[in-house]
Formats: structure tokens, sequence, C-alpha cells
């Protein structure tokens, strides 16, 4: 009988990196998610001035000694993969290396450190250490709902730019300086706050043209809400499927649909298929 062919130290690598069905890959991303959590946290206590200037010193070292474990987990990512470009541009990729640039940015930029806490939006692996599939494979489906919707969106956002662009001209023509509106751009700013309801009060129409004018951006307002969320939703209905927590081994891109053979991405044949 011949023994199975033993796997390399680069596909163990990745089996305990990106895979969580042994043990040892749901240990390690235990591990990680409790580094996560703590390293956010000793940035916020950083950010306290009492905690700042009687800790600051050991508060500074916990920072250097996080980012130093991150950023040999995150070089540690790109070597194990079969395309670490591929899985440089997605959407945790990015996310692990946003979550090390902070501090050595701080040379440059005095305070960027505290940016590390964009380290928390990790933690969303948790859904595959505690295998809640239902909520990532939710998560997944927004995601492409959202990217088949953006052409969309991007149409719709255009068409608000011109119709604040307007709306400010005209709250500008019947306002003017004496009511605060001093320029179309400060009048744009007003427009992009009334038609969102937000409403700062920072600005007033005083004029019965004006007041009349707001009144009619503050409907239009309540109009254009539903327009993306028809949008989103629509996409939302075409992009469920049920997905796994199989990773590729090309770009460890994950939630692949339950028969999927090959990666959605960059299109590698994926573990667990048929030959």
């Amino acid at each position: 009988m011949i023994n199975p062919k033993k796997p390399s130290l680069r596909e163990r690598c990745r089996l305990i990196i990106f895979e969580t069905e042994t043990p040892a890959g749901k240990a390690f991303d235990v591990l990680l998610i409790v580094s996560i959590v703590l390293s956010v946290l000793a940035a916020m206590l950083a950010s306290v001035p009492d905690l700042r200037a009687e800790w600051g010193r050991e508060l500074h070292a916990v920072e250097w000694g996080f980012t130093i474990l991150f950023t040999v987990e995150y070089l540690a990512r790109l070597w194990s993969v079969n395309s670490p470009w591929q899985y440089a541009r997605s959407f945790f990729g990015v996310v692990d290396l946003l979550a090390v640039v902070p501090t050595y940015l701080s040379f440059l930029w005095p305070g960027a450190e505290y940016l590390i806490v964009v380290r928390s939006l990790r933690v969303l692996r948790v859904f595959r250490v505690l295998k809640l599939l239902k909520y990532l494979d939710e998560a997944y489906t927004l995601r492409r709902a959202l990217r088949a919707s953006r052409a969309k969106i991007m149409v719709f956002l255009l068409a608000i730019l011109i119709l604040v662009t307007i709306l400010g001209a005209f709250i500008y023509l019947l306002e003017g300086e004496r009511s605060g509106f001093t320029s179309i751009p400060t009048s744009i700013y007003w427009a992009v706050v009334t038609l969102t309801t937000v409403g700062y009060g920072d600005l007033v129409p005083k004029t019965p043209a004006g007041q009349f004018l707001a009144s009619i951006v503050m409907i239009i307002g309540y109009a254009i809400i539903a327009v993306p969320t028809g949008i989103v939703t629509a996409e939302l209905t075409r992009a469920n499927r049920s997905t796994t927590s199989r990773s590729c081994p090309g770009c460890a891109a994950e939630a692949h649909s339950d028969a999927a053979q090959f990666c959605f991405r960059c299109g590698a044949k994926l573990n667990g298929t048929g030959h």
C-alpha cells in the first residue's frame, strides 16, 4: 500500500492559517482573534491621557509587539498561498495589510498608530472559527449584492451630485450672503445636509422662496432614500446561494458554493473536489 504524499511545509502552513477544519487551524484562529482584541484594547487605552502618562511606554511596547506578530503572520499568508497577489487584493488581504501599516506610518505621521483599531475588522473571522456558516453566508451574500449593484449606485450618486449642485446654486441665488449662504460650495453643503434629512440647522433659509425650496428638497430626500435600498434589495434576491467554509489554495478566497470545483476568483481547483 502506497503511503499518501506528505504535505509540504507551505501546504501545512496554508492549512493552519486558512482552514478551520483541523485542531491546529482552529487554535490558530482563536489565538489570532484574542491577539487582535488585545491589540485594539491596548490602542484604545493608549488614547486615554491618564493611562498614557503612566503606562505609555508599556502600551507602546505592546503595540509594537502585536504589530511585529501580525506582520510575520501577513507575510506567512502571502507565502503559503499560490497566488499572493490575488489574496493581497481580497477583502481580508487588504484588512490584514491595514492592520500593520498604521504603526509603521507613525514614523511619518505621529498619532497614526491609533488607526490600528481597523484590526477589529479581522475579528470577522470568528464566524469561521465558531462554524457560524449561516452568518458567514449572509455576509458574503450581502457583499455580492453590493458588488453587483455597484454600477447602478454609482449612476445614482452621480445624479445626486448633480442635483445638490443645482439646488445649491438656487439656494445661493435666493438667500445669498445675508442668510449665511456665502458661496455656492457652502450652499451645496446645505443641500447635501437637507437632502439627506440630517438637518444640522447651522444654515437656515430665511426668505419665503428659500423656505419653499427647502421644503421641496426635504420631500425629495425622503423619496431618494428608497432608491439605493431598492437597488440592493433586488440584487440580494439574486445573490443567495449556499456556501461552505472551504478556502481556495490559490488566493484564499472563501464562501464557495457547495458544488463549486474551482475558485470563483482565480479559477484554481478547490480541495476536496473530484479529479
